[in-house]
C-alpha cells in the first residue's frame, strides 16, 4: 500500500483533530486555524505533516486557504439540525412491555434487499472477514485440541490477557483473572443482571435506552426505572442520586460511552460522580461500553469502571459492534461479583466457544485490531456526519437530530405528528429499515423519535433511502419537507 494513503497516517490524525475542535464548535466558521508552524509545534509534528493535514481539511471542505492570511474554517453549507430536548420520562418503576414489538422489527433485519438502518451493526463490507477466516483455519490446523475444546469460565486467557491490556486506555487496571469472556455482551448483560438483581427488583435505565437492555429486564421479571438522559452528556446524575433515595433501587445499567440510542458520552468528572454516588449505597453498577472503542477523536474515553473502588460496577463489553458480530465473543469485568458471574455462565451455556475466542485473541495480538479500528472510526465518522447533513436537507421542518462524538446511530426527533410507527410500516414497503423509537422505552413512548443506523458505506441508494424516510416524515408530521 502507498504510504500516503495508509489509513491512520499521521497527517490523517492530526486532521481528523482539527475536524473535532471545528465539529464541537471549538472553531466556528470564519475561525482562523493554527498556522502550520503553529501547528506543528502543538501537535508535534513536521511542517509538510501539517500541511499536508491542511489539504485534506480544504479537500473535506473544512477550511481554506486565504492569500497572505493563512488558514480559515470555511462558513458551513448546510444547517446543523438542533438536538433532541433531555427526556424527561415517567419516574416510575415500570414492567417492560415492549418484546413482541422488538422482534417484529428485528425481522427486516434478514432481509439482505432492505437498506438497514434499523439494526446497529456493522456493514459486511467493513468486517475484516478475510483476515479473520485465515487466522480461523490457521488455528484450527495449530491446535486441534484446544479450538474444539470447552473453555470452561473464565474463558480463553489468550483473550483476556488482550483485553485486560486494552483496558489500560480505558482507565482501568485489570488482570486477566479479572476478566469473564461471554457469548456476546447481551448474555454479559444478563449474567449481570441475574448476578446483582432477583425477579421484582427495580433497575435504573437512560431513558431512551437499548431494547436489548429491556428485553433482558422483562425476560427476568424486573422492574424499568427510566431516568433523565441528555443526549450528549448522559443520565442525569441529580436525578439518579434523588431515584436512589427515594426508591429501591436494587442496581443500575446505563451505556456510558456513546450510549445506543443517543450517543451519549458522559464526562469522566461525572463517570467519577456516578460512581461515587451509586458506592455510597452499595448500588451496583452494570456498565455496557460495547461502543467504547468507536471513539472518533483522538482519545478513548474511560470507563467508570476506572473509578470504582468497591468493586461495584459490572464492566461488560463485546467485539459485535468492532469486529465481527457472528462470532459472538465478549466479556465481563465483574467486581466482587465474579465468583456468582462465573457460576451463572456456566449453567447458563457451560462455555464461550473456543475457537472464535482465539481467533479474535490471535487479531488482538498482532495488530490487526488496531489497524481495522482506525479505518472504520473513520468510516462511521464520516458515515454520521453525511448523515446528518441529509436529514438536514430531506427531513421537515422541526426536526432534531443528536450529535454523537463515536458510535455509529443517530436518534433524530420528528416533528408534529409524526408517528415513527406508521413511517417503520411505510418504509419496510420501500425496502427501508429503521428503527421506531417506542422499542426503546418500557411502555413505548418516544413514538415521535427513530434511531438510524449509520454502520453503512455511503452509496446513492443509502442517500435515496434517507430522501424517502424524509418525505414519509413530511407526510406524518405534516410539515413541509425542507
Amino acid at each position: 500500500m502507498n504510504r500516503q494513503t495508509e489509513p491512520g497516517f499521521l497527517y490523517e490524525r492530526v486532521a481528523d483533530r482539527i475536524t473535532l475542535l471545528i465539529d464541537r464548535g471549538t472553531l466556528r466558521p470564519g475561525d482562523r486555524v493554527p498556522s502550520v508552524r503553529k501547528l506543528s509545534e502543538t501537535q508535534d509534528v513536521s511542517i509538510s505533516t501539517a500541511l499536508q493535514a491542511y489539504r485534506i481539511l480544504e479537500d473535506r471542505g473544512m477550511i481554506e486557504a486565504r492569500p497572505q492570511s493563512g488558514y480559515y474554517v470555511r462558513p458551513r453549507l448546510w444547517r446543523r439540525p438542533p438536538e433532541p430536548e433531555v427526556s424527561a420520562p415517567a419516574s416510575i418503576p415500570t414492567r417492560v412491555g415492549t418484546g413482541d414489538l422488538i422482534m417484529r422489527v428485528l425481522k427486516s433485519v434478514r432481509d439482505p434487499e432492505m437498506v438497514q438502518f434499523g439494526a446497529a451493526v456493522p456493514s459486511p463490507d467493513l468486517i475484516p472477514t478475510r483476515q479473520l477466516n485465515r487466522s480461523m483455519a490457521s488455528i484450527a490446523r495449530r491446535h486441534p485440541r484446544q479450538s474444539t475444546a470447552y473453555d470452561m469460565p473464565p474463558g480463553n486467557e489468550a483473550l483476556r490477557i488482550q483485553v485486560a491490556r486494552r483496558m489500560i486506555e480505558a482507565g482501568c487496571t485489570l488482570g486477566p483473572h479479572d476478566l469473564v469472556t461471554t457469548c456476546g455482551a447481551q448474555e454479559a448483560l444478563n449474567l449481570c443482571l441475574k448476578a446483582v438483581a432477583k425477579p421484582g427488583d427495580t433497575i435504573a435505565i437512560e431513558s431512551p435506552t437499548f431494547y436489548g437492555i429491556l428485553q433482558a429486564i422483562e425476560v427476568l421479571g424486573l422492574r424499568a426505572l427510566p431516568i433523565p438522559t441528555h443526549p450528549r452528556e448522559g443520565v442525569n446524575i441529580e436525578a439518579l442520586r434523588f431515584a436512589v433515595e427515594q426508591k429501591r433501587v436494587r442496581a443500575c445499567l446505563f451505556v456510558t460511552n456513546y450510549g445506543n440510542p443517543l450517543g451519549s458520552c458522559t464526562s469522566d468528572a461525572n463517570k467519577r460522580r456516578l460512581v461515587q454516588t451509586l458506592a455510597e449505597r452499595d448500588v451496583p453498577l452494570i456498565e455496557d461500553d460495547i461502543y467504547g472503542d468507536l471513539h472518533f477523536g483522538p482519545e478513548r474515553p474511560k470507563v467508570a469502571k476506572a473509578f470504582d473502588r468497591k468493586g461495584l460496577v459490572l464492566l461488560c463489553s463485546s467485539f459485535s459492534k468492532t469486529l465481527a458480530p457472528g462470532y459472538r465473543v465478549g466479556w465481563i469485568a465483574p467486581g466482587r461479583f465474579k465468583e456468582r458471574v462465573e457460576y451463572l455462565k456456566f449453567v447458563s451455556n457451560i462455555a464461550t466457544p473456543s475457537l472464535p475466542q482465539m481467533a479474535v485473541a490471535e487479531f488482538l495480538s498482532n495488530g490487526g485490531y488496531d489497524r481495522h479500528l482506525r479505518r472504520i472510526r473513520k468510516v462511521y465518522a464520516d458515515q454520521v456526519a453525511r448523515t446528518t447533513r441529509a436529514i438536514s436537507r430531506y427531513f421537515p421542518e422541526g426536526t432534531r437530530v443528536t450529535r454523537p462524538t463515536g458510535g455509529h446511530v443517530l436518534w433524530v426527533s420528528l416533528p408534529g405528528r409524526a408517528d415513527s410507527l406508521e413511517i417503520y410500516r411505510r418504509a419496510l414497503a420501500e425496502k427501508i429499515s429503521i428503527a421506531p423509537g417506542p422499542i426503546f422505552s418500557p411502555k413505548q413512548g418516544y413514538r415521535n423519535f427513530i434511531r438510524l443506523n449509520c454502520g453503512m458505506p455511503w452509496s446513492e441508494r443509502v442517500e435515496n433511502a434517507l430522501m424517502t424516510l424524509g418525505r414519509l416524515a413530511a407526510e406524518t408530521s405534516n410539515r413541509p419537507v425542507r
